[in-house]
Parts: structure tokens; sequence; C-alpha cells
């Protein structure tokens, strides 16, 4: 049986124009149907009459005190609003759609270069407003600049020079950023690690859509960044026996973590889940400790 769909549309009036956004939904996730930015001179509205976003610290500190020291206080550096993703070439590729946006790399360089600077002054704005909050980290990224959707150099010259500034962003604002890479991720382990992320995510595996080798990751790049992820939560969340997810929990540890820097994590999202599937994962992620 189909989830149920809601279908919304949205206009974004400015003195210069306006966009429109037609964004679907399910009871799981949004997604648009369709980019925001269908002509090139788009971007100048976006230039023009995009606000900067700036943290609201009130809101930090409320939750804060609300759970004190007993949870982690997780933000993102802002997207496009409605829908968009936290790195610069990420949120262009939702508004642009990955495929135009991979092929005007080749047809109009000059135009995507525009449009990251216009993304990324925003961004940079929002992670020097957060200086001096209780976030415990910040996420970066995602998964449109991993290497199974573009090659390491695009990567490299699309993604890191933009998303570094950033990084450096939120070092000079003493907040920890970790970058967010949901999918292929082994051809540009060193090119992630030296923008100078605090953290590294998510170490898809290869039954999740991946590539990585943890163990391998962690040889390549463990004593440059802390690596979060690697767990393979769809079948080790629905399908496996409690034994098989325990140890699997084992698996990531010795793989990653006895050296310290690794966060067990699930490689990304989830959304459905066997409650003794979740309890077997922390419980045996309690066990392990290091020697």
């Amino acid at each position: 049986m189909q989830d149920s769909l809601e279908t919304g549309e949205y206009t974004i009036e400015t003195p210069g124009g306006s966009l429109s956004v037609c964004l679907q939904s399910n009871a799981h996730t949004s997604w648009l149907i369709g980019p925001v930015i269908r002509d090139k001179s788009d971007i100048d509205i976006l230039g023009s009459y995009m606000p900067d976003i700036f943290l609201d610290h009130g809101a930090v500190y409320e939750e804060v005190q609300r759970w004190g020291d007993s949870v982690l206080i997780r933000g993102t550096v802002p997207p496009f609003d409605i829908m968009g993703q936290p790195g610069c070439w990420q949120d262009a590729a939702v508004l642009v759609g990955i495929e135009r946006l991979i092929m005007e790399t080749y047809d109009d360089p000059a135009w995507v270069h525009e449009l990251l600077k216009i993304l990324q002054r925003r961004k940079v704005a929002y992670m020097n407003s957060a200086a001096g909050a209780p976030i415990d980290i910040y996420e970066l990224g995602g998964g449109d600049a991993s290497t199974t959707v573009i090659s390491p150099a695009i990567f490299n010259t699309y993604v890191a020079p933009y998303d570094k500034s950033i990084i450096e962003a939120a070092h000079a604002n003493r907040q920890r950023i970790v970058y967010h890479t949901c999918g292929g991720m082994m051809p540009i382990l060193e090119d992630i690690a030296a923008m100078g992320p605090h953290a590294m995510e998510t170490f898809t595996p290869r039954a999740m859509g991946g590539d990585v080798d943890l163990r391998e990751a962690h040889r390549r790049i463990g004593d440059k960044v802390c690596i979060i992820g690697g767990f393979d939560q769809h079948y080790y969340f629905t399908e496996a026996s409690e034994e098989e997810t325990r140890a699997e929990v084992r698996r990531c540890f010795d793989s990653a973590g006895k050296d310290g820097g690794y966060i067990l994590s699930p490689s990304d999202h989830f959304f459905d889940a066997r409650p003794e599937l979740l309890h077997a994962f922390a419980d045996e992620a309690r066990a392990c400790v290091y020697e």
C-alpha cells in the first residue's frame, strides 16, 4: 500500500520577481516537484533579495535548559527556505536539479560558481551569528556531493572551496562541525578531511548504497577527524535478529573504534525500526569500551 501524498504550492514574492515552489510529502519526508530555479536569471533574485538567517540564541538556551547534559544539541547550517541542504553545492542541487547542475559545470561554470557564492554568503553569515551558542555540533554537507553522484573533480572544484569557508567560520566561532556525505566517500575521504571538519559522516556501507569499508576509512583518516556512522540501519533495525544486530555493532566498533575518535551511529536517518533491535543496538554499544 502506497503512502498517501500531500502536495502544496508556495510562491516566494520579491520586488525583483517571484519563485514558485511545489512541495510533495508523505508520512516520512518531503521533496520538491520540479526545480525552484528555472531560468538562469532567477539567481539574481536570490542574490538581491534572499535574506540572511541568524541563530536564535534564546531558543537554543531553552533547549539546553530543558534537556541539560542528557542530550547533545545538534544544529544544521541553514538550507534554502522550504527545501534545501546544508552544503552549498547540495543546496544548489535542490534548487536547480542535480542533473542540470552537473551539466552546467561543463556548459556554464561561471553561472554555477555565482550561485554557489550566493548560497555561501548566507551560510557563512549564519555561522558567524552562532558564536558562543551552546550547540554541540553543526551539520554541513549532503548526499549530492557523494561520489555516487558526482566525480572527485567536481567535488574539489565546486564543493570543497565553498564549504571549507563555512567550516573555517565554525572554527573561528568555536563551533564543532560534521561533514555529512551519505553515499560514496572512499575516493574523497582525504579531500573531505582536508576541509577541516571536526567529524565526518555517514560512512554508508555498500548494502545501503554507499561504498565504505569502515576499517580502511579508519586507517586512512582516523587520526585526522572523528568518524561517525558506518552502521546499516535498514537491515539491522528492521530485518536482523538481535544477535545479528549486536554482532554488527561489534564489527563497526572493532573496525573504527578501538583507538578512539569513533561515534557508532546509523549511516543516516531512518524511519522504520523494530524496538527490540534498537534496544539491542544501544545495549551492545554501551558494552563497547576502550581498553
